[in-house]
């Protein structure tokens, strides 16, 4: 699962949300660092509803309708499977940042090569 989709998934186990509030939560919870457009947002939506990851409703939200996302079970199991690959794969990067490390001051206490 991309990193888009995991944090859209991720805000949306938060609470339910219309789509710009996604959007916006989605900015918010990554500092910036994830900052998804509503035109690849409500794609993503609409996949994850098709595939029975979510539901939705219309509501009214500060006086206009909205169509409100919810995480139906099934979206919920796929976000806790999604935090656990995730947080394999960080294990890897540390673990790779540390071989890097390592491989490097290695190459500091070398001899430097022949000139």
């Amino acid at each position: 699962m991309s990193l888009s989709k995991f944090f859209v998934l991720c805000v949306l186990h938060q609470k339910p949300m219309h789509g710009y509030e996604v959007v916006q939560a989605v900015e918010q919870t990554t500092k910036g660092c994830c900052s998804p457009t509503e035109g690849t947002v409500y794609p993503m939506l609409n996949e994850f509803e098709a595939g029975g990851y979510l539901t939705s409703h219309f509501d009214v939200v500060q006086g206009r309708e909205r169509k409100v996302y919810t995480l139906t079970e099934k979206g919920t199991i796929a976000f806790q499977t999604a935090v656990d690959a995730w947080l394999e794969a960080t294990d890897c990067i540390i673990a790779s940042k540390a071989a890097a490390g390592a491989l490097a001051i290695s190459y500091d206490k070398a001899e430097p090569p022949c000139e």
